[in-house]
């Protein structure tokens, strides 16, 4: 009897050990996957400001001078681009493209000049 709890006791506590070292190994991948993440992200954030700034301007022009659905426009995409979310403005007639908490972009039409890309400051 007592050899018997032994075995569960010592089968419990090295379950309890691969556990640990799983969860240990997990915590060790996401710390690497954030710092991997930290080094390169002005790179990543360069990256998603030229993509969006080109996904608002392609769309807009799509829509605004092409005629086309903003949903049909978003086929113009390179690939890789499928992270970047559209969303239009009628009244004053813009697109803007945005990776949300990283990166956004807005393309207003201005008759006789076609879909520009606003700064900062316009786009407010």
């Amino acid at each position: 009897m007592a050899t018997e709890n032994n075995n569960l006791e010592t089968a419990s506590k090295a379950q309890t050990r691969k556990g640990r070292v799983a969860l240990y190994i997990l915590a060790l991948f996401v710390l690497i996957l954030a710092a991997v993440f930290a080094y390169n992200y002005s790179f990543i954030k360069g990256q998603l400001g030229i993509g969006t700034a080109y996904g608002a301007r392609v769309a807009c022009s799509c829509h605004y001078v092409g005629g086309r659905d903003l949903d049909d426009c978003e086929k113009d995409f390179e690939p890789g681009m499928e992270v970047i979310g559209l969303s239009m403005d009628d009244e004053k007639r813009q697109v803007t493209a945005s990776v949300p908490l990283l990166a956004s972009a807005t393309a207003e039409f201005r008759e006789g000049w076609g879909c520009v890309i606003l700064t900062e400051a316009e786009a407010d």
